[in-house]
This record gives structure tokens, C-alpha cells and sequence, in this order.
């Protein structure tokens, strides 16, 4: 299914059936490893799992769980992008697409984890080496440390701590083996943070 027609589906479906359609294309391009140890899938999974264990609202979880589905939109374009080779902007993917679908709390952080990672950088020296070797190549082609107008723009925004808590997670998340619950586990969370 193409981004195109998952848009359409999901204009035209009731919440729950929005989240279903979300969940088969996440099973559907989920199984892409991008120089990590863990699959798109698990990655997803473990980071919605943190967020729920600190943060227990549905739209920190709903943003935590899709926060790369710009890696799993991209992928089901003609040519996918390697991430850790070329900057695939997924994050604006991912908040782009899901707009229409979810409010700011959820997209907003999903658009700023990238620069959040570049905001951790730049102002906890010690955190670029807490990095995993595809995050830090990825680093670098998104733009590296900030400069102190970056930190400061970046600090102005809203959503910036959302951001910073969901960058976190993502960081962790990539725990080879790590028993945690399955999609379908989630689905009531996310039905909950959908728009009306």
C-alpha cells in the first residue's frame, strides 16, 4: 500500500479501523534493520513501551510508537532510503502525514525528535557517546551539534520537552531480545489519542 493509498483508507475509516490500517502497514515495513540490532518494528515497540511506563498518556505513547513511521514510509516508496546513508527527513514524513489524523501533542514531538537529538548533543556533552554507531551516523547527516540560535530556537518551541522525552526513549530503545508486548497491545492508546 502506498502512502497515497494508506492516506486514503484512513480519511475514510472509523478509529478503530484507522488504527488497524496504521498497524498493518507498521507490520508490513517493519522489518527493516537500518544498521541497528533491532528491527523498525522492535524499535517501535520498545520505545512505546518506555513512554508508557513513564509518561502513561495515550498521546506520549501514540507518539513514541510512531515516531519513525516516516522510516516506514519511506521504504514503501519505489527506491527506499537508507537512513544512515542519505537523510530521509522522517520525522517531517511522519508528522506530515499524521496531522490529519492526530493533534500537535503527538505529531509536534514526532516533527522535533531529530532535533532533539541534536539538542542533547549539543548541550549534555557526555550523551553523543550514549548514542548507538547508526544513530550516530544519522547524526551527522542531520545536521550535527546546534549552535547556541539552534539551542535557543529550539528551546522556544512548545512541544521541545515532549520532544526531548520521546528522544530519550527512542535512544533506549534498541534492546536486542527484550521481552515487550506485541502492536496489538497499543491499539487502545492510540484509538484514544486519534483526533475525533
Amino acid at each position: 500500500m502506498s502512502q497515497e493509498e494508506l492516506r486514503n483508507v484512513l480519511a475514510e475509516a472509523d478509529q478503530a479501523t484507522r488504527v488497524q490500517h496504521l498497524f498493518d502497514f507498521m507490520r508490513t515495513h517493519g522489518s527493516k534493520y537500518y544498521e541497528e540490532e533491532v528491527t523498525q518494528m522492535e524499535h517501535a515497540l520498545q520505545t512505546a513501551y518506555l513512554a508508557r511506563a513513564e509518561a502513561s498518556d495515550p498521546s506520549s505513547t501514540a507518539a513514541a510508537l510512531l515516531h519513525d513511521l516516516g522510516h516506514f514510509l519511506a521504504d514503501s516508496l519505489d527506491r527506499p532510503i537508507n537512513p544512515t546513508k542519505v537523510d530521509d527527513l522522517h520525522e517531517n514524513l511522519a508528522a506530515d502525514f499524521l496531522r490529519d489524523f492526530f493533534p500537535p501533542e503527538v505529531t509536534e514531538p514526532i516533527r522535533l525528535h531529530v532535533d532533539a537529538k541534536r539538542y542533547l548533543c549539543s548541550v549534555d556533552t557526555g550523551y553523543y557517546g550514549s548514542l548507538s554507531e547508526a544513530s550516530k551516523k544519522s547524526f551527522h547527516l542531520q545536521g550535527g551539534r546546534m549552535n547556541d540560535e539552534e539551542i535557543s530556537a529550539f528551546e522556544q518551541n512548545p512541544y521541545y520537552r515532549l520532544a526531548v522525552r520521546l528522544r530519550i526513549w527512542d535512544d533506549k530503545a534498541k534492546e536486542v531480545g527484550k521481552d515487550i508486548p506485541e502492536l496489538e497491545h497499543y491499539a487502545q492508546e492510540v484509538a484514544a489519542a486519534l483526533l475525533p
